[in-house]
């Protein structure tokens, strides 16, 4: 038998002179700068654990390796503007680890808030409503003149790229 799959959920913000340059900081931030996202849809396998873990207690790993995640990613390029990102997550009522991720991305704190609230309301409607709410992170940035980033990742596995990957 397998180990349970322990889910990390991190956040960061970043500052740098262009969108791209702000998101790598953010992921930096996060944790996860130096892997390949691997975007996942936002099922949570059974028997899983999800946990809220600072950027670096996030899941380690060589550098370029694969990772396979749950994100949601913000920008602001104009003074004044901000970037907010977050995730959400919802388990099962049957005890069972099962459970769903939804992530939103906006200008501002609440919009994300209503946001998630509103998407695991409808993903646990469409499934007979037997999930329940269970923790989110949400983390924003204002821009002051550089462009900044928002991002919440939540990560499940990395995979290496040795020779027998090729």
């Amino acid at each position: 038998m397998t180990d349970p799959l322990t889910i990390h959920v991190s956040a960061g913000t970043g500052v740098g002179r262009t969108t791209l340059s702000a998101f790598d900081a953010a992921l930096v931030a996060a944790g996860v700068g130096d892997f390949n996202l691997v975007r996942l849809s936002s099922v949570i396998p059974p028997a899983s654990r999800v946990v809220e873990v600072d950027g670096p207690d996030q899941i380690a790993g060589e550098h370029g390796d694969a990772l396979y995640c749950v994100y949601a990613e913000s920008h602001a390029s104009l003074p004044g503007h901000e970037a907010w990102a977050g995730v959400a997550w919802s388990l099962r009522e049957d005890g069972s680890g099962a459970g769903l991720f939804v992530e939103h991305e906006g200008p501002s704190q609440e919009q994300v808030a209503v946001d998630l609230s509103h998407s695991l309301e409808d993903l646990s409607a469409v499934r007979g409503g037997v999930y329940r709410p269970a923790g989110r992170q949400i983390t924003g940035i204002a821009c002051d003149t550089l462009p900044v980033s928002a991002v919440v990742v939540a990560t499940f596995r990395r995979a290496g790229w040795g020779e027998r990957d090729r």
